[in-house]
């Protein structure tokens, strides 16, 4: 890894804050901002919209590796072969597909170039549940997000109110209780919490106190002499 680029790894289950965090983290030291869901959430669209089985292995494996994905820093824009689906892939159905989808193996190892390439150029703040074991081993930053499951509860629903999606506590919870199994038990890439990573409780902090404590994490690790920005040191002032 080029000693001018600096890899921020943000992973953690659902509900615990990683898009949020992991964008604010990017906009407060000039980074882009990755989101490595972006990625499986344009596939399992595709999928969709071809009315592909979501069983299908191969299939799906050739989706991944045929995709033309864009993750475009101005606006978070996300676009497949392409046309912009931002809105679309965010649409409750394809959530759902997505999580499927990335229990695939093939999938995985089709998007795993393509989520590297993204950090040779420039700085990242990357999110999602393998940064800091499989993408990004060596990244100079990994936090592990996580929360109190009653607090990921509440926070998913207000996420679906926000999209006009009717849902109660009780069907939110057996919803992340199975993404947490699909996530934790898959074969491959699963979740799970870097040891050299920095576990950080996100129950009951305000979004301004995690920050806070993700800026201090980065400027103790990228002061060592092991990785430098001086965007990132400026920013950290």
């Amino acid at each position: 890894m080029s000693e001018k680029r600096v890899v921020i790894a943000i992973d953690g289950p659902a509900g615990a804050g990683k898009s949020t965090l992991a964008q604010r983290i990017a906009d407060k030291l000039g980074f882009v901002h990755i989101s490595t869901g972006a990625l499986y959430r344009a596939v399992a669209l595709w999928a969709l919209r071809l009315g592909t089985d979501l069983t299908d292995m191969y299939r799906l494996t050739q989706l991944a590796k045929e995709a033309r994905i864009e993750l475009l820093p101005a606006g978070g824009r996300v676009l497949l072969n392409g046309e912009d689906v931002t809105a679309a892939i965010r649409e409750p159905q394809v959530s759902e597909a997505a999580s499927r989808v990335s229990l695939i193996p093939g999938v995985r190892q089709a998007l795993l170039p393509v989520q590297r390439a993204m950090a040779e150029q420039t700085s990242v703040v990357m999110e999602g549940r393998d940064i800091g074991s499989v993408v990004f081993p060596d990244a100079q930053v990994k936090i592990f997000l996580d929360a109190d499951p009653r607090e990921r509860v509440r926070r998913r629903a207000l996420e679906l109110q926000q999209v006009a999606e009717a849902s109660d506590a009780d069907s939110v919870a057996i919803e992340l209780q199975a993404r947490d199994h699909r996530d934790r038990s898959r074969a491959e890439a699963p979740l799970v919490q870097p040891p050299d990573a920095e576990l950080v409780d996100t129950t009951g902090r305000s979004l301004d106190e995690v920050e806070n404590i993700i800026l201090q994490l980065v400027r103790s690790r990228i002061s060592n002499g092991k990785a430098a920005a001086s965007s990132t040191a400026d920013a950290l002032r």
